[in-house]
């Protein structure tokens, strides 16, 4: 009825399933990006945890840190993070149409993958409405995009846009179903 109270129990079980989901999918979008860049991104245990993008939180953080926000910060940091996801995979999708335009694989795991944070974005609203918590408003996370990156820096830019995708959305997970126990539906 109008004026009720929204339960949050509703939207975070939705986020929650479909973060599950972005999860079961994450692994395959990095392996699928990595194997279309050839050396030294397709080579054997390529792994570069040491490139970081400015422009995109990190989403790794102690658990002593993460375990003591609260729902409001744990909750923003995630939809700032998806914000700036959304953003970024779609410069990578742009990038990697320049760069590998005969990957309709790659392409169409690019643009379902912003899509599903974007969806995200719109359930994580949905909660912080649900609670009673503001929601930040949306900024433009890339800001000044360097278009003359050489290829390598455009593939090392989509390398931690992928790997970061997939860590946030493990912290997402984790983050929903601590919600979730805390407001059974």
């Amino acid at each position: 009825r109008p004026g009720a109270p929204v339960s949050p129990a509703e939207p975070i079980s939705q986020a929650y399933s479909l973060a599950l989901y972005m999860q079961k999918n994450t692994s395959t979008l990095l392996q699928t990006y990595l194997q279309y860049q050839g050396s030294p991104f397709s080579d054997p245990g390529f792994s570069a945890p040491e490139l970081q993008l400015s422009s995109l939180p990190p989403a790794a953080v102690s658990f002593k840190i993460w375990h003591a926000l609260d729902d409001e910060e744990r909750l923003g940091h995630a939809q700032g993070a998806f914000l700036a996801l959304t953003q970024h995979l779609q410069l990578v999708g742009d990038d990697q149409r320049d760069l590998n335009p005969g990957s309709p694989i790659l392409l169409a795991q690019l643009g379902a993958a912003r899509l599903r944070a974007q969806g995200l974005l719109g359930n994580m609203a949905a909660i912080m409405t649900a609670l009673g918590l503001p929601i930040p408003p949306e900024e433009d996370t890339l800001g000044v995009v360097p278009f003359g990156a050489s290829a390598f820096e455009r593939k090392c830019r989509g390398y931690v846009v992928t790997r970061e995708y997939g860590q946030w959305t493990d912290r997402a997970v984790r983050d929903l179903a601590l919600l979730k126990a805390k407001y059974p539906g």
